[in-house]
């Protein structure tokens, strides 16, 4: 399977205090685990089987909890049983189907 997920804190001191070291927090943990991952501006894709997978987002969120009182979690999930490495395959499908630049 592979989940986008996007994690965030709130409720958290000071009017103006970014989420980065929560979100940094969180990547750490999806990075360590060793599933394939890949983190943007917006979301961090992970692949993996469904209890792995739902593990680390589970501790991520625990990690950016710690900075604040409240967290949002947001999960999209592409459930495809026997596929394996489309974290990369469905990129690399979507270039093929692009025309060429001109």
């Amino acid at each position: 399977m592979l989940v986008a997920f996007s994690v965030a804190p709130s409720g958290g001191e000071g009017r103006d205090a970014s989420v980065h070291d929560a979100v940094a927090a969180a990547v750490a943990v999806v990075r360590a685990s060793g599933l394939p991952n890949r983190t943007s501006s917006m979301f961090t894709e992970i692949e993996g089987e469904w209890d792995e997978v739902f593990d680390v987002i589970k501790r991520a969120t625990e990690a950016v909890g710690q900075f604040g009182t409240r967290v949002s979690l947001v999960l999209k999930a592409d459930i495809r049983p026997g596929y394996t490495g489309e974290i990369d395959a469905k990129i690399e499908r979507l270039e093929q189907a692009l025309p060429d630049e001109a």
